[in-house]
């Protein structure tokens, strides 16, 4: 068989999505950092979004089983961890898919600037602490719809 191509290879890692929050992909997210061939094995590097995150058990094993269903069978995960991930190697992509789903993007002054649900821009923090470490609770006292935030890393 004749290996595919780094491209190839990108492409499928472009439809696996995140574990917690299924509207943004991998790539998408920003966590994939490289790919790559030594030989015959396909290297991936991953950038976990944080120590300690408890979805990269699962990341892992998404991108060997996306892998090996386009019959790919040396494959290497590389954890790198410098340069520690950021929220800005998130793409546009996942910042419009993350505020369509409901879920405010990371910006930059540190909350989120408008409600994902009415684009109102009266909010009040709830909790720094959302369903995972890497989202806050707030709500919009315009609509009053409780929503998340991706905070900034």
């Amino acid at each position: 068989m004749t290996p595919p191509s780094v491209d190839q290879v990108w492409e499928w890692l472009e439809t696996i999505p995140d574990p917690e929050i299924p509207v943004i992909t991998l790539v998408d997210l920003g966590i994939i950092r490289d790919v790559a061939f030594h030989g015959e094995t396909c290297v991936v590097s991953v950038t976990p979004t944080y120590s300690g995150c408890p979805a990269t058990s699962m990341i892992n094993m998404d991108i060997e089983t996306c892998l090996r269903d386009h019959g790919l069978d040396r494959i290497e995960l590389k954890q790198q961890l410098s340069p520690a991930w950021t929220t800005d190697w998130m793409s546009d992509k996942a910042r419009a898919a993350l505020e369509e789903y409901g879920i405010a993007p990371p910006q930059p002054a540190g909350g989120p600037t408008r409600c994902p649900h009415c684009g109102g821009t009266h909010l009040e923090k709830l909790s720094q602490f959302g369903s995972t470490p890497c989202k806050a609770q707030w709500r919009c006292k315009d609509c009053l719809e409780p929503f998340e935030y991706f905070k900034c890393i």
